[in-house]
């Protein structure tokens, strides 16, 4: 509750238009967000939020149903795993152990991999890939 909303467009074409932000990596998890809030038509119970610490580490989506944290999902423009942010690792592994969810995600750009990170697997999956499944 203390948190700030995370805003987002409902349409990511807007962006270019009222010049919000040229950053793709914003523009990536814009599109995760829309497609999270598509999800919710099959799955009502679904609910989407963000995880900050008290450090400002963030994991951008937690994805919770009912009591439960189903997902951890991190969004960075990358092309490979070194590309890929150590801060962005470190905070998903963070948010894991005090949420308890082991689902674990970070949407690239075209990178895929799975890694294990102190007893837990993260996936990494190119965000083309990712939309073609959810």
């Amino acid at each position: 509750m203390s948190w700030p909303k995370k805003v987002y467009l409902c349409d990511t074409g807007l962006a270019r238009v009222v010049k919000v932000s040229e950053n793709i990596g914003k523009l990536m998890e814009n599109v995760v967000y829309l497609e999270l809030l598509r999800s919710t038509n099959n799955k009502p119970l679904l609910e989407i939020y963000y995880w900050r610490n008290s450090q400002q580490k963030e994991v951008d989506f937690l994805l919770k149903e009912g009591l439960i944290v189903e997902h951890l999902i991190q969004v960075t423009y990358a092309s490979g795993k070194d590309e890929v942010e150590n801060r962005e690792i470190k905070s998903l592994i963070e948010a894991s152990e005090r949420t308890g969810c082991k689902n674990l995600s970070i949407i690239t750009w075209d990178y895929e991999d799975e890694i294990k990170v102190e007893d837990r697997i993260i996936r990494f999956i190119p965000l083309w890939k990712w939309l073609l499944k959810i």
